[in-house]
């Protein structure tokens, strides 16, 4: 009977009696840093017009802030790991909040992607600090299922309410409010952790080592800007490659340095359990297709059918309120029909509600289209879940910050991959389905080919029957790209529910080894 006692659990009480007070806490501190994450798309037609941006710079006001993260997750996760998790996550908030008022009155679009890449250091702080205290806090695994899926099911209310506040924000005020809601979140949120979270708490030993931090960040952030430079065609191909180069050379340099190092910064020896490696691709694609997807709906309902901001929110309400109830579901699920069958599942129902979304008519959406946007929106937050469920669940405690860094930076990394590629998609396809009215001249015309945004940027500068050709021939080439990207997200999860049905086959004995190395205590293990 001893033996099914956790040391851990013994060593703080005070810990073990406020574990849900704890919870509740940090998934409050998750609030602000996915509230960003989403209220932005609504903004993006209103952003494109108000500061004149192209699509490239668009597509970076967006995705630096994931991609940013990215690099920075893990660098970050380690350090919490050995100042303090409550050090490092109210630091990050107070820079978060710092950043949102930059961001809100920016002139000019590089000014908006500084902002954002400081709403990147402050949520990268965030996000593994939050993972982190979950995984420590919550030894019972059945707890600790209810903990990831009530955090999941914050997050997606969170992102549910990202449109609807900046729909309704956009009626009224300028884009830059958007971002000036953060503050009073922050405010409140910060004065909560002060005092929930306990001031002392136990910090891994070693020094953190910033050269390591920095070559992961240089190799991440350049494998990305060759990914999107390389796709985009925006910059020549001898600067991809470089970056390309640059990026392997780093991250090969990092990989390295962390095999022979006596405490490194990253267990690369996590990468060898399959539950941990299916989790962070379910997280990454899943997370990439989500945010792709939202983004390309954002653009359709105001630049095709001419809904105002709080319109598009409402619009896409289905598809965050479904995800909102994802987490619960995918603990429960897991538990009765066991992880590999929820997980399989959930991704091929998501496949399933693309596809029919492809072929919908959102003229005319009916309860057909709220319908598949809801199961959408239900299916993939199960699928998030069940990643967090199968990495979580793989790891022992004490590397439980670790394994939040990798699970956060599967999302970060799948969400600015996924709004890259279909940007950068979306933009090829549509140049090749729009057909310039005759009377535009060619350098006009060869803006308007660009995007949507670009299409409705030119077509101010018109007036009469020219501008409204444009227009409606932008439309038609938009639907028609939309529809060959929601097809296209269809075939890959399809893909990946296959690959996942595989590679989870043994994760439950996998889970039995984890448990019984954290059962058994450390002066038995001697």
């Amino acid at each position: 009977m001893a033996l099914s006692f956790d040391s851990r659990t013994i060593q703080h009480p005070e810990r073990s009696k406020r574990r849900w007070l704890i919870l509740f806490a940090v998934m409050l501190a998750f609030l602000p840093v996915v509230l960003d994450m989403t209220i932005l798309h609504i903004a993006v037609p209103s952003l494109t017009l108000a500061l004149q941006a192209s699509s490239t710079e668009v597509l970076w006001i967006i995705d630096i802030y994931s991609l940013l993260m990215a690099g920075l997750l893990v660098p970050m996760g380690t350090l919490a790991d050995r100042t303090g998790h409550r050090k490092v996550l109210l630091t990050g908030l107070m820079i978060f909040g710092v950043a949102s008022i930059a961001a809100a009155f920016s002139t000019t679009p590089a000014m908006l992607i500084t902002g954002r890449i400081l709403l990147a250091f402050g949520a990268s702080m965030i996000m593994p600090c939050v993972l982190g205290i979950i995984r420590r806090t919550f030894e019972d695994p059945g707890e600790r299922a209810m903990a990831l899926g009530l955090w999941g099911t914050v997050g997606a209310a969170g992102a549910a309410v990202g449109p609807l506040v900046g729909g309704a924000l956009l009626e009224h005020f300028w884009w830059g409010s958007v971002f000036l809601i953060n503050i009073p979140v922050v405010l409140l949120i910060a004065t909560i952790i002060a005092f929930a979270l306990p001031k002392n708490e136990p910090v891994a030993p070693g020094k953190w080592q910033i050269q390591h931090a920095l070559l992961l960040i240089v190799g991440i952030v350049a494998l990305v800007f060759a990914v999107k430079s390389g796709f985009g065609g925006k910059q020549p191909l001898w600067i991809a490659i470089s970056a390309a180069i640059t990026g392997v050379a780093a991250v090969s340099i990092f990989v390295r340095s962390q095999l022979v190092a006596t405490e490194p910064m990253l267990d690369l020896f996590l990468f060898s359990r399959p539950a941990i490696v299916s989790g962070i691709a379910m997280a990454v694609v899943t997370a990439g297709a989500l945010a792709g997807v939202e983004l390309t709906l954002a653009q359709e309902l105001q630049f095709v059918l001419d809904k105002s901001p709080l319109e598009a929110g409402l619009f896409m309400l289905p598809i965050m309120a479904a995800a909102a109830l994802g987490g619960p579901v995918a603990g429960f699920l897991s538990n009765r029909f066991g992880l590999r069958a929820v997980a399989s599942l959930s991704l091929l129902v998501a496949a399933f509600s693309l596809a029919a979304l492809a072929r919908s008519d959102f003229h005319q959406p009916g309860m057909v289209v709220p319908a598949l946007l809801a199961l959408l929106g239900l299916s993939l937050s199960i699928g998030l879940t069940a990643s967090s469920i199968a990495i979580m669940g793989a790891v022992e405690a004490e590397k439980g910050g670790a394994a939040g860094s990798l699970e956060a930076t599967g999302y970060e990394l799948g969400a600015g991959l996924g709004i890259t590629l279909f940007g950068v998609a979306l933009s090829a396809i549509y140049a090749a389905s729009m057909t310039v009215p005759a009377g535009i001249a060619p350098e006009f015309a060869e803006t308007a080919i660009r995007s949507i945004g670009d299409t409705y940027v030119v077509a101010e500068k018109f007036s009469g029957e020219l501008a409204t050709s444009l227009i409606s021939a932008g439309k038609s080439a938009f639907s028609t790209a939309h529809a060959v990207l929601l097809t296209s997200a269809a075939t890959l999860i399809g893909t990946l529910a296959v690959a996942v049905f595989f590679t989870l086959k043994n994760a439950g004995a996998e889970k039995c080894e984890v448990v019984k190395k954290q059962a058994v205590p450390s002066s038995l293990k001697k």
